[in-house]
Formats: structure tokens, C-alpha cells, sequence
């Protein structure tokens, strides 16, 4: 097991454990069922909603398991509802670095986490201000691709829609420039919005400055506006053109939305959101990028 003590380690399982016990089912949108044994989530619950297999959560709750990434340090956080400091407790007795904030590790604030574990009939996100997604619902994943894979600078949406062609496969080629020049706006004010000397916020503005001209132009206009609802067209793999209502929550701070997607009135959007749910994602073979 690289780099933990084994007393770490089984404290690290002690502590699984008790989180695990506090959870009822239905806070975390799983049904109670009428055999349950046990007043909190079973550990294939956990394992279930943080993505991992059954056999490595209950390897860590053993303290015998390997070593946990970060990556799945933050998908555990996510799905046993721990605050902060549990969360950099978590990070500490893994012996893993804590992440800056703004990354895709960051902690999803709980009331975002309650809030889309609860919205299961719609896609939904948790996204930062600079447009980092931290965690999608299965809806989310099927609309807009899985955006999980994703590190440094290129977890950040605005970076890649100003640095990769990819991202743009996302909206019609008639909706990039207004796009461009909302992402421009929202930047502007979510980075007006943090401490003037805030690295994350600097350092990708720098960055996009220097990689793109369009960025470069359109941060020469000093437009500012967050980006609260918006009436979008978006191109999925299999469906084709669906045109949806995007609506954001915003955390206290700001520094965290929830965004979920509705279909656009007059639209045939809402029967191809039907039918998005009955598709899943067996059809999408990767991220829309």
C-alpha cells in the first residue's frame, strides 16, 4: 500500500464507516426498501453512487485496499455528504494532497449535492464559476457527455470551447460567436466576483489571452454577465438538434452553480428528452469535447 501506515489506514476505514452509518437512503435519493438491515447506506450503495466497484469500497473500509486517488477521494466526499473539513480529514488520512479549489476535485457544496441527487427526471450539474464541472447526474452525462476525464487547465469548459474545436461540437456553428461572447461576459464577472489577486482566475485568463485571438477580442469589449438562464440549442450524437432552457442556482459564495436543462417551450425537445432518459449513454461512445 504506497505511502499510508497501516494505523492510517484502518482509521481511514473507521472513519468510511461511521459516515456511511449517519446516511439514510433517502437522503441521497435510494430508495429505503423493506429488507434493509442496516439504518445507513450498504457499502454497494456507497460504491454505487461514488462509481466504484463493490469489492475496492469494501476493501477500504477494511483498511486492506491500495492507496485511494484523488479522484476517487472526491467521488466518495460527494457520496457520503461530508462537509469540508471532513472532506480534507478524508484527503489527510489517504495521505493525498488537499486540491486548490476551482479544480474538478473540488468539494461540491451539500446543498448542490442534496439538490441534484433529488432532480432525477432532468439533466443536471454541478459546475464552478469558471465553468469546471464537478459532478453530472446520469441525465447530465447523456446530454452533454461525460466531462469527468478532464484535468488542469482543460477542466475548465471556457478553456476548451476558446482552445479545442472539439468543444464546440456541442452547439450549432450558427451559435458559437454568441456563445464566445457569453462565456467572455460570464468569465469576466465570476472573475470580478473573486479576490483581484485569485491565481485561478488570472491564470486562465492569461492563458486564454495568449491561445486565443477571438478570447483576446472579445475580452477587449469589458462586457460583464453572468450567465443565469439561457435558451440553448445543442447537439447531441444520436438525437440530433435539442433545444433546451438552461437555468442556474448559484451557491452563496457564487463560486459553485447547479444547472439543470428543461425542454424549450414550442419545441419537440421534451419528447427527445424522453427519450434521452431511455437511451442513457449506451449509444454515446465518448465526451462531446
Amino acid at each position: 500500500m504506497a505511502g499510508m501506515g497501516s494505523a492510517r489506514y484502518t482509521e481511514l476505514g473507521a472513519f468510511l464507516r461511521s459516515r456511511r452509518a449517519r446516511i439514510r437512503p433517502a437522503d441521497v435519493g435510494l430508495p429505503h426498501g423493506p429488507r434493509r438491515r442496516v439504518p445507513g447506506l450498504r457499502r454497494d450503495e456507497v460504491a454505487q453512487l461514488a462509481g466504484a466497484s463493490v469489492d475496492y469500497y469494501n476493501e477500504l473500509e477494511r483498511g486492506a485496499g491500495s492507496q485511494p486517488s484523488e479522484q476517487m477521494i472526491a467521488a466518495l466526499a460527494r457520496a457520503l455528504r461530508l462537509t469540508a473539513d471532513e472532506r480534507d480529514y478524508f484527503y489527510h488520512l489517504a495521505d493525498r494532497p488537499v486540491p486548490a479549489p476551482g479544480g474538478p476535485a473540488s468539494h461540491v457544496h451539500p446543498g448542490m449535492s442534496d439538490l441534484l441527487t433529488r432532480l432525477t427526471s432532468t439533466p443536471a450539474q454541478v459546475i464552478t464559476d469558471l465553468h469546471v464541472t464537478l459532478v453530472q447526474n446520469p441525465l447530465a452525462v447523456a446530454l452533454l457527455g461525460d466531462h469527468s476525464g478532464f484535468s488542469g487547465a482543460r477542466a475548465s469548459f471556457i478553456h476548451r470551447w476558446f482552445t479545442d474545436p472539439d468543444a464546440r461540437q456541442l452547439y450549432p456553428e450558427a451559435d458559437h460567436a454568441a456563445q464566445s461572447r457569453a462565456f467572455v461576459a460570464d468569465l469576466r464577472a465570476a472573475a470580478a466576483r473573486r479576490d483581484a489577486k485569485d491565481a485561478e482566475a488570472r491564470s486562465m485568463i492569461g492563458t486564454l489571452l495568449g491561445a486565443s485571438q477571438e478570447f483576446a477580442t472579445l475580452w477587449a469589449d469589458h462586457d460583464v454577465a453572468f450567465r443565469r438562464d439561457d435558451r440553448k440549442r445543442l447537439n447531441h450524437p444520436t438525437l440530433g438538434l435539442i433545444e433546451v432552457n438552461c437555468l442556474n442556482l448559484f451557491s452563496e459564495d457564487g463560486r459553485q452553480r447547479l444547472l439543470w436543462f428543461t425542454p424549450a417551450i414550442g419545441t419537440e425537445s421534451a419528447e427527445l428528452l424522453d427519450l434521452l432518459a431511455v437511451l442513457g449513454t449506451q449509444e454515446i461512445t465518448g465526451p462531446i469535447r
